[in-house]
């Protein structure tokens, strides 16, 4: 059967209409990820999910202007500047983010490692403070015999360690809602003055199953933001992202320290960063993430230069 010519046309509007209505969708359904991800509801991880991969979505937005263009739509073209210039508001300014801090000789570097199965942690011993997580039988001797030379101050509790160049004191095991203790908060007498730290490892997150995790965060968080020490740090695999929402009130009192967005996991092309340095009372000189043999997550580390007590 043979179109017409108005026949022909009217068909090819009718499907610039929907590759148009089509493209607009998708690039609105992106822009609502975007700003309003804090709003999507559970269903079992998936408000998680969403928050914790959210700078990801910059992938299917580039894709989109390039299926726009590709297409000749101007409506796609003009649609996708929404998601765009939302993740430019979100995530721009962490891209340029740096730690701001002069060194100085009262400077304190700290490190956080999830060993996994076989990591050694030999590679953070330049820091002063190190938290680990993951420590086993399997990995508790290697560790012990890369750290303790140079950090003669431990403290262990379960599967959660601390070491330290300088003392430390008042350790406590912190059961944050799991049944059994994977976190402690210790005191280290640095030579700028004390220092508190919580050494954690927060629930487990598995898609459908959260709440471990959200408890415990939450448990975690009511003992920060009651916590008076002048210098404070949270170090560990918190398992959940900054830009999860459930991470919000954990920093209102804490700086999120790192630069860029600081991927940690997995160690082989890291997608997210559950690993953090939180810290309340020091002005941080340097962030970075290092790659750690034996260990599915990369390590955290900062140098901190601490606030002058008054």
């Amino acid at each position: 059967m043979k179109l017409s010519f108005s026949e022909f046309i009217v068909g090819v509007m009718l499907h610039g209409t929907l590759r148009d209505i089509t493209l607009a969708s998708a690039a609105a359904l992106l822009a609502v990820l975007l700003v309003a991800h804090p709003l999507l509801p559970e269903l079992g991880g998936v408000r998680q999910l969403v928050g914790s991969f959210l700078p990801w979505l910059l992938v299917p937005t580039l894709l989109l202007a390039v299926v726009a263009f590709s297409m000749a739509s101007k409506v796609g073209l003009v649609a996708v500047v929404a998601p765009l210039l939302a993740w430019s508001v979100l995530f721009g300014p962490e891209l340029m983010e740096r730690p701001h801090g002069q060194a100085s000789a009262d400077e304190l570097r700290v490190a956080t490692q999830n060993l996994g199965a076989a990591g050694t942690a030999a590679e953070l011993a330049d820091a002063a403070v190190i938290s680990v997580q993951e420590l086993t039988d399997r990995n508790r001797a290697s560790v012990a015999v890369a750290l303790d030379p140079h950090h003669p101050h431990a403290a262990t509790v379960g599967t959660i360690g601390l070491w330290s160049r300088y003392p430390v004191n008042d350790v406590e095991r912190l059961d944050l809602g799991q049944g059994w203790a994977r976190a402690l908060r210790a005191r280290i007498e640095s030579p700028a003055g004390d220092v508190t730290v919580y050494a954690v490892h927060l629930g487990s997150v598995r898609f459908g199953e959260t709440e471990s995790r959200n408890r415990t965060l939450r448990t975690l968080t009511d003992l920060v933001q009651r916590d008076r020490s002048d210098r404070l740090l949270v170090l560990g695999d918190l398992n959940t992202a900054s830009t999860d929402p459930q991470f919000a009130p954990l920093t209102e009192t804490l700086d999120d320290v790192r630069t860029g967005l600081g991927f940690t996991w997995p160690a082989e092309f890291p997608l997210t960063r559950p690993d953090h340095i939180l810290a309340r009372g020091f002005t941080p000189v340097h962030a970075a993430v290092r790659r750690t043999p034996g260990s599915d997550h990369r390590a955290a580390t900062a140098t901190l230069t601490p606030h002058v007590s008054r």
